[in-house]
């Protein structure tokens, strides 16, 4: 299938690769990106990536819309077997359940599943990063185990921690600040998904991967000081090589 590119406004284009939210799909988009930022294109300022388009924004002054339009077709044309990336998977801790996984026990009844049947199904999958969005640091993660995915609270909460990790729906995400939610709760990560006095703020990126693990209280509260004191380092691995602890 081919992209299609329309007009967005009076400085941007819309790249579609579709309307179906795919692996595959995503795949695409990310070797186009890739590329596009090898290209270094003059007056293209920065480009958006979603589940199945891209946003490319532009100093129409410098680059022409057709111009534009002749330089993303390039660009996609010579993708085919050009492109090779190589994504990671972040390892993240969960301490699951307590007071910081409320709705734990919902999602467990819900499917009528055990918590720990809850935990090793959330635990057992790499999910993909497919785009940072919402709110700084925060990954729409794909790849949810169906026998999951539960339906949103009829009320949100008011605020849920910074760091915890819940399902809504079909998808499951972990929230970087303190925000209202009517996902379900399932536990919280020490990890901190963005700091702005970072030179590199975001701590995740699309096109990788993450892959939950289980720690206990204590190694939860162990982990958050080493957080805090800069020296905890989250584990990356090849995609494909996590493993459950």
């Amino acid at each position: 299938m081919r992209i299609e590119i329309q007009p967005l406004g009076d400085v941007a284009i819309r790249i579609s690769f579709g309307i179906e939210i795919s692996e595959n799909v995503h795949k695409k988009i990310q070797r186009f990106v890739f590329t596009l930022k090898q290209e270094n294109i003059p007056g293209i300022v920065e480009w958006v990536p979603t589940y199945t388009s891209v946003a490319i924004y532009y100093r129409p002054e410098i680059i022409s819309y057709s111009n534009l339009i002749q330089e993303v077709e390039r660009i996609y044309d010579s993708l085919a077997g050009s492109v090779r990336i190589e994504p990671i998977t972040y390892r993240i801790p969960v301490y699951y359940g307590g007071e910081t996984g409320p709705d734990l026990s919902f999602v467990a009844q819900y499917h009528q599943l055990s918590e720990q049947e809850v935990i090793e199904l959330h635990t057992k999958k790499e999910y993909l990063i497919h785009m940072i969005g919402f709110m700084p640091g925060f990954p729409y993660l794909g790849g949810l185990p169906a026998g999951l995915a539960v339906p949103r609270l009829e009320h949100p909460r008011p605020r849920v921690e910074p760091g915890s990790v819940g399902i809504g729906g079909n998808q499951t995400g972990i929230y970087p600040n303190e925000v209202p939610s009517g996902w379900r709760i399932l536990g919280i990560t020490p990890v901190k998904l963005f700091d702005f006095e970072k030179s590199e703020p975001f701590l995740f990126s699309a096109g990788n991967y993450i892959h939950f693990y289980s720690i206990t209280l204590d190694e939860y509260q162990t982990i958050k000081r080493l957080v805090e004191e800069g020296k905890f380092q989250v584990e990356t691995v090849k995609a494909g090589g996590a493993r459950n602890d």
